[in-house]
Formats: structure tokens, C-alpha cells, sequence
């Protein structure tokens, strides 16, 4: 299970589906960069694109 769960994540973004979508791109970034580098994920890309998201790396822009 995903740690911080989607409620919790719903409380500071308002919108599921937008928060699916990006969630989804930055972890295909992720992936790919990997990829590119030839380097070996500790964590799955969602993981790390959900933290980075918290962390305010990133923004959704509308």
C-alpha cells in the first residue's frame, strides 16, 4: 500500500483525476531517466513521484 494514501493526498489537491495523470507522467519520467542511466531503482517511480510531489519538487498546474 502506497504511503500517503490517495485521501490523504486528496486533501491538498482537489482533483483525483489530475492528481492521477501527473502522479503517472513524473513516474514515466522517472522510469525513463533510469532507463537512460542504466541505474537500478531502490523504490517503484510512483513511489518516488508521489514523494516528490509532496514535497513540492513539482506542482499540477491547471
Amino acid at each position: 500500500m502506497l504511503k500517503p494514501s490517495v485521501t490523504d493526498l486528496m486533501k491538498v489537491y482537489n482533483n483525483r483525476y489530475s492528481l492521477v495523470i501527473a502522479i503517472a507522467k513524473r513516474a514515466r519520467q522517472i522510469a525513463s531517466k533510469a532507463e537512460l542511466d542504466g541505474e537500478i531503482l531502490e523504490e517503484k517511480p510512483v513511489s518516488l513521484a508521489i514523494d516528490e510531489l509532496l514535497k513540492g519538487n513539482y506542482r499540477i498546474v491547471s
